[in-house]
């Protein structure tokens, strides 16, 4: 395999859109920083992400454990045939970095890279929210991601530094190699009912905080739905 390569990055600044005065769902006023840029200069990454970089819901994304998120550039061939949509490509998703040579199958939570000067970790997959089926107005697009696992995943910022497009990613170290990006995906959405393989990601040392209070409530037999998550105010 090659190594994971940066094909580009991205960042972006909120913006709002749309008529809030419009009747239908996916026509009225929303705000999201899901519309970015290419940038090919370095750019300065923190613990909070890259400067210039911004997020609308501050709530559900950003954060350290959120600080940067990468999305497999070979994913938009399947959602350009999916959607059958042939505008869809590299930064639709919001992402931070446009990646090859790696996907939700050879990344593992835990994973450290060096990019740049940078030193970061994986600490979750995306869950996606209802922007992207609003961004595509695609009601169940945000579903369909989760239901694929071509979620794309976050990393966490271990040592600041300058990063850009266009350079490797190295691999430093894989303390999980068996909680890859897929193995987590298939246990929150499609394993709810088995207690042994929530119990042991849950207890991933790690795996993001939020993901393991999620885990944690269904074992207690807690289950929130998607519903509020992927389709939001999209529907009425």
């Amino acid at each position: 395999m090659n190594q994971p390569f940066v094909y580009k990055t991205f960042t972006g600044k909120v913006k709002t859109m749309g008529d809030p005065d419009a009747k239908r769902p996916m026509d009225r006023e929303w705000e999201s920083a899901i519309f970015k840029t290419e940038k090919e200069l370095p750019l300065t990454l923190t613990t909070t992400g890259l400067v210039g970089d911004q997020v609308a819901d501050t709530k559900n994304h950003g954060g350290p454990e959120k600080a940067l998120f990468a999305y497999p550039l070979r994913h938009y061939d399947y959602w350009k045939e999916d959607l059958e949509l042939d505008s869809i490509g590299a930064g639709a998703m919001g992402e931070n970095l446009s990646v090859t040579d790696m996907d939700e199958t050879t990344v593992c939570i835990g994973d450290t890279y060096r990019l740049g000067d940078a030193l970061i970790q994986v600490s979750q997959p995306r869950r996606p929210c209802w922007k992207p089926a609003r961004r595509f107005r695609v009601l169940d697009f945000s579903l369909r991601i989760q239901n694929t696992g071509l979620t794309g995943w976050y990393f966490r910022v271990l040592q600041e530094g300058s990063i850009q497009s266009g350079i490797h990613l190295e691999l430093i170290e894989r303390p999980y190699p068996q909680w890859t990006i897929a193995e987590c995906n298939d246990v929150m959405y499609h394993g709810k009912d088995d207690r042994e393989r929530t119990a042991a990601l849950a207890s991933c040392a790690l795996l993001a905080v939020n993901w393991k209070n999620t885990l944690e409530k269904r074992l207690q037999g807690h289950e929130s739905s998607v519903e509020k998550r992927v389709y939001g105010p999209n529907q009425e």
